[in-house]
C-alpha cells in the first residue's frame, strides 16, 4: 500500500483472498484497488469535514519529504518496484507538484458540482511516476454516463517523447463492440495532458495514468448531487 501521507500513526494489513477475475491482465495491476481505496476513503473523509478536496489532500500529505517505508516498518512490500532508493526515492513533494499542477491548470477552485454534475479529484504514485487528475462527470436522468473533460499532471522523471506520455491519456481504439468500455462518443471530450518538469531518471508513464482514471471518475459522487451507484468506494 502506497500511503504517502503525514498521519502520525497509521496500520494498514490485508490477507489472502480469492480473486473472482484475473487480476494479471488489469492494466496497472495492484494499483488499481490500492489507489482506489486510499482515494476514495481520503475523498470521504474530506466530504465529513466539509472540506476542498484539493486542499485536504495536500494537507495530509503534509510537508515535502522523502520517505523510506521499510524504515517506517513496512513489510514484505516492494513499494519501489524493485528500483533503489537513492536512485528512485519516494518524493512528496512530486506528489504535491501535480497536484498543484493540475488544479491550476483544470480551474478546479472554480469548479461546481450540482445535479447530474460532478468533478473528481486523486493523486496517486504508482510505477516510480506520481499522476494528478480531475475528471469532469455528468450524469443523464437515464443513468448514461458522459465524461466531457479529463486533466492530468505527470511526472515521470526525464520524459524523452513527450507526445508518447499525452497519448497515454486519449482513446485511440474503438473495435470493441460488445465490450464494456467507453465508446468514442462516451471518451471525453477533452483531455488535457501537463507534464511536469523534472530532472528525475525516467519512470513509467502507461499504468500509472489508467488507474488514476478510474479513481478520479468514481471519486465524484459522495459530497455531490451526482449518483454513480455505491461500487465507487
Amino acid at each position: 500500500m502506497d500511503v504517502p501521507f503525514d498521519i502520525p500513526n497509521l496500520r494498514v494489513e490485508n490477507g489472502p483472498a480469492k480473486a473472482h477475475v484475473r487480476i494479471g491482465w488489469l492494466r496497472s495491476v495492484a494499483n488499481i484497488y490500492h489507489g482506489f481505496a486510499i482515494q476514495s476513503f481520503l475523498d470521504e473523509l474530506a466530504a465529513a469535514a466539509g472540506r476542498d478536496r484539493v486542499e485536504y489532500f495536500l494537507e495530509v500529505l503534509g510537508r515535502s519529504r522523502q520517505i523510506d517505508y521499510r524504515g517506517e516498518g513496512t513489510i514484505n512490500a516492494d513499494y519501489n518496484y524493485g528500483k533503489p532508493l537513492d536512485q528512485y526515492p519516494v518524493d512528496s513533494g512530486r506528489l504535491r507538484r501535480v497536484v498543484e499542477v493540475v488544479a491550476e491548470r483544470s480551474g478546479w477552485a472554480h469548479k461546481r458540482s450540482g445535479k447530474g454534475h460532478a468533478f473528481g479529484f486523486a493523486a496517486h504514485r504508482s510505477f516510480l511516476s506520481y499522476v494528478a487528475a480531475v475528471v469532469e462527470v455528468e450524469v443523464d436522468d437515464q443513468g448514461q454516463v458522459r465524461i466531457p473533460r479529463v486533466d492530468l499532471a505527470v511526472d515521470a522523471g526525464l520524459v524523452v517523447h513527450p507526445e508518447r506520455v499525452q497519448a497515454q491519456g486519449q482513446i485511440q481504439q474503438s473495435n470493441f463492440q460488445d465490450y464494456p468500455v467507453p465508446r468514442i462518443n462516451e471518451a471525453p471530450s477533452e483531455t488535457h495532458v501537463y507534464l511536469v518538469p523534472s530532472d528525475a531518471l525516467p519512470t513509467g508513464v502507461g499504468e500509472p495514468i489508467s488507474a488514476r482514471i478510474r479513481i478520479t471518475a468514481c471519486g465524484t459522487g459522495p459530497s455531490s448531487s451526482l449518483s454513480l451507484g455505491r461500487g465507487w468506494g
